[in-house]
């Protein structure tokens, strides 16, 4: 089958009805494409039975996890050139899949001897099995404790050492806040914990919540630099395993606990304030309401949140929201995104009082581009300590995430609101920002 990677781009050309934008080499070793652009590299024909049986984003990923589909040369570049070629985005509303559409319309008679070129470029037989890190079982109703436990463990349960060789010496899995990029990735971990605690007023003796404590950083950092008493809750035990030990490391297990629990089963409220860093995003519409109101009613009168949470854009139907395939089977499980009025309006229907609302997008970016160059330099130890699959769903959903802050298409914020009291006296001072 010489010239396979001629034919595929002659045939993704008239699919999509332009050019493609990266070169492609095919199995045979044929190349073709744009010189200097980053190569889409085709390593195997089933790649093309993956994306006939399952067009758009799902076969991509199903070929990229299995190894099936490579890239040389720059990933953001090659990301960025394949999501103008693969999205279509309008100036409202989601993008629509380009290659689901032309798919589609290979029904047309005037098409469908592109789609037996096709085929038969992409070889007999039924789709291939799906690489093993994906997901293919719901455990119950959607954000249901049991089934929350199990999206939890298929994230995070995938080694703290493939973890730490990613985040670093932080441990800290969410956006930081950077003076500058040349500042170190601890450097602005640091800063953003800090920020956390000033925009909460911790004070020695207070009892802080941290929901979805992660590796314990936040609560260490608490302990530490405001001296509170500190509860952790995370629903991976891998987590709270290492976290323990970094508490009985720092000498703090009289002032830290860290609890494998849900935060719907919190018992011991009030605390004076309560930090959800990067967890809201596993929530879910249908329990974000329940998850407000439980938060407000584990502060005490004048207590702060401090809700930490990626956003997405607005749609003009947002009964039409679904979540992005590849994070759904293979990075979060049930994992949804939300507009951040929609978030705000929902701790305000919890009686909350918002008070600050600070968007920090490019920080995120900044902060995914370095782990992603951490598992890059680290490659090979990084497939060792999870699996070449687990480390590629890792490479491709940072890197891409990372273009996806940068280009506005998602943000993340940090919302500081009040349970302030009957009287009024919210305990803020007059001058927004600053956090003494």
């Amino acid at each position: 089958m010489a010239d396979a990677a001629g034919r595929i781009a002659t045939l993704a050309e008239e699919v999509l009805g332009t050019p493609l934008p990266i070169r492609v080499r095919a199995w045979d070793h044929s190349e073709t494409g744009p010189p200097g652009a980053p190569t889409l590299v085709i390593r195997r024909r089933r790649a093309l039975r993956r994306l006939l049986w399952r067009p758009g984003e799902l076969g991509l990923a199903r070929g990229w996890v299995a190894g099936d589909l490579d890239v040389e040369g720059d990933l953001y570049e090659a990301l960025d050139r394949l999501s103008g070629l693969l999205w279509e985005r309008g100036p409202a509303g989601p993008p629509r899949s380009r290659l689901r559409t032309g798919l589609q319309a290979l029904r047309d008679p005037a098409l469908r001897t592109a789609a037996r070129r096709l085929i038969a470029l992409a070889g007999p037989g039924l789709p291939p099995t799906p690489p093993r890190e994906e997901v293919r079982t719901s455990f119950g109703p959607v954000h249901s404790l049991r089934r929350d436990r199990k999206a939890i463990s298929h994230h995070y349960d995938v080694g703290n050492d493939f973890y730490e060789l990613v985040l670093g010496p932080s441990m800290v899995y969410s956006c930081a806040y950077w003076d500058g990029p040349d500042s170190t990735l601890e450097e602005a971990q640091r800063a953003k914990l800090d920020l956390v605690c000033r925009k909460l007023a911790l004070k020695p003796g207070q009892r802080l919540l941290d929901v979805g404590c992660g590796w314990g950083s936040m609560v260490l950092h608490a302990a530490r630099e405001y001296g509170v008493s500190a509860v952790g809750v995370t629903l991976s035990e891998e987590q709270a395993a290492y976290a323990r030990k970094r508490v009985a490391d720092h000498g703090l297990t009289d002032q830290v606990e860290i609890r494998v629990q849900d935060y719907r089963e919190v018992p011991d409220g009030p605390y004076d304030a309560i930090s959800s860093i990067g967890m809201a995003e596993h929530v879910g519409a249908v329990r974000y309401a329940e998850y407000t109101a439980i938060l407000h009613g584990l502060l005490r009168p004048g207590g702060r949140l401090l809700n930490h949470q990626i956003a997405r854009r607005p749609q003009p139907d947002e009964e039409a929201y679904h979540v992005d395939e590849f994070i759904d089977r293979y990075v979060f499980p049930d994992g949804e995104l939300a507009p951040v009025g929609r978030t705000v309006t929902q701790l305000e229907a919890a009686g909350f009082e918002v008070r600050d609302v600070e968007a920090i997008r490019e920080h995120y970016a900044l902060t995914l581009r370095r782990w992603v160059a951490n598992l890059e330099r680290s490659w090979a130890r990084g497939m060792r300590l999870t699996s070449p699959g687990r480390a590629r769903v890792w490479r491709l959903y940072m890197a891409a995430s990372a273009l996806s802050f940068e280009r506005n298409r998602i943000g993340v914020n940090q919302i500081l609101a009040v349970r302030t009291p009957e009287g009024g006296a919210s305990g803020l001072p007059l001058r927004a920002r600053d956090w003494r």
